[in-house]
C-alpha cells in the first residue's frame, strides 16, 4: 500500500504525489513519481524527498531504503522548467532555495541511518547523479540508460555530477564520459564501477530484494557504523582513517544495546554455531 509521510495539511497534493513511498517486510520502496517528466526532479520533489527521508529514518519497521523511478526512467536529472529555468527568472534567492532544497536532500540521503540501494532502470542522467552517488549500493538493469550531457548544451557537468564520476569511475573513463557527452548501458555502467550490478530487467527488483533482505539479517548499528567509516575514511590518509576506525569502534561497543559482538564471539568461541566468513551471527529476532 501507498503512504505518505506526515499529516501536513499545507502540503499539497501534487507536491505530495511526487515521491511514492511503500514499506514492506522492513524494505521501504521510495520512488521518483514524476513518470510523465522521466522522474525528473523539480523543486517540489525535492522537498518532498526530504519529508520522506525525514519520516522513514528511525521508523522501527524500516532496516534499508531502496530509491527506484515510476515509468520509464530512474530520473532524467533537474527539470529544466522547474528547477533552472524558473528559478533564474525569479532572482538569486529563488536559485539558492533551489539549489538548497535539492543539495540538501543529496546529503540527507548520503549520511542517512539506514543502508539505502538505487534501483535503476531507464533513464539516469546529470543530476541524478547525486542521488545515485548518496546511495550507499546500486543496480542497475542491463538496458539502462546513464549520461552526462551537459557539455553537449555548452555547460559542465556540475551539482557534484564531476565529483560523482571521479570519485566513482577510473580516471580515464570519468575524463571520457564527461566530455563526450556519450550515454553508457547499464552494463558498461556496471563494467567502470559507476554501479554495483547491471542485471537482465526482469531480475532487477529481485535481486535488490534478495541484497536487502540479506542487509535486514545483520546488526542495524554495525551496518550503520560500517557504512559511515567507508565513506568518512575513503579521502583520509592511513593514521587519521585509523583513528577513526579505532574511536568507532569504541562507539559502537558503547550505542549497541544487543551487545552484538559480544553475542557473535560467544557463538564462535563457546557454542562453535558461527563462522563469520560464512554468514551473520544468530541475532535471534532480527527486528
Amino acid at each position: 500500500m501507498t503512504q505518505q509521510p506526515g499529516g501536513d495539511s499545507s502540503i499539497d497534493a501534487d507536491e505530495a504525489d511526487t515521491v511514492s513511498l511503500v514499506v514492506e517486510d522492513r524494505i521501504a520502496w521510495v520512488r521518483f513519481n514524476r513518470p510523465d517528466k522521466r522522474n525528473a526532479m523539480s523543486r517540489r520533489l525535492n522537498r518532498q524527498m526530504m519529508r520522506v527521508l525525514d519520516s522513514i529514518e528511525f521508523r522501527e519497521d524500516v532496516g534499508v531504503v531502496v530509491l527506484g523511478g515510476t515509468g520509464t526512467a530512474w530520473s532524467a536529472g533537474m527539470d529544466l522548467q522547474e528547477y533552472f529555468r524558473e528559478p533564474e527568472s525569479e532572482g538569486k534567492e529563488s536559485i539558492r532555495r533551489s539549489q538548497a532544497e535539492s543539495y540538501g536532500w543529496f546529503a540527507r540521503l548520503r549520511n542517512f541511518e539506514k543502508v539505502t540501494i538505487a534501483m535503476i532502470e531507464g533513464w539516469c542522467f546529470g543530476g541524478a547523479y547525486g542521488p545515485l552517488y548518496a546511495c550507499d549500493l546500486a543496480f542497475c538493469s542491463d538496458d539502462a540508460t546513464f549520461g552526462l550531457s551537459e557539455v553537449n548544451w555548452g555547460i559542465l557537468p556540475g551539482g557534484g555530477a564531476s565529483k560523482v564520476v571521479v570519485d566513482l569511475m577510473p580516471m580515464r573513463d570519468a575524463m571520457y564520459h564527461a566530455l563526450m557527452g556519450e550515454n553508457m548501458t547499464g552494463t558498461q555502467a556496471a563494467a567502470v564501477r559507476l554501479v554495483n550490478e547491471s542485471l537482465p530487467a526482469d531480475r532487477l527488483e529481485a535481486r535488490v530484494r534478495e541484497v536487502a533482505t540479506t542487509l535486514l539479517a545483520k546488526s542495524g548499528v554495525a551496518l550503520t557504523a560500517t557504512k559511515r567509516a567507508i565513506r568518512y575514511i575513503r579521502h583520509q590518509e592511513y593514521d587519521t582513517a585509523l583513528e577513526y576506525q579505532v574511536r568507532a569502534q569504541e562507539a559502537l561497543m558503547y550505542i549497541d544495546e544487543t551487545r552484538g559482538k559480544q553475542e557473535a564471539m560467544r557463538q564462535f568461541l563457546d557454542d562453535k554455531s558461527f563462522k563469520p566468513g560464512l554468514g551473520t551471527y544468530d541475532r535471534g529476532d532480527p527486528t
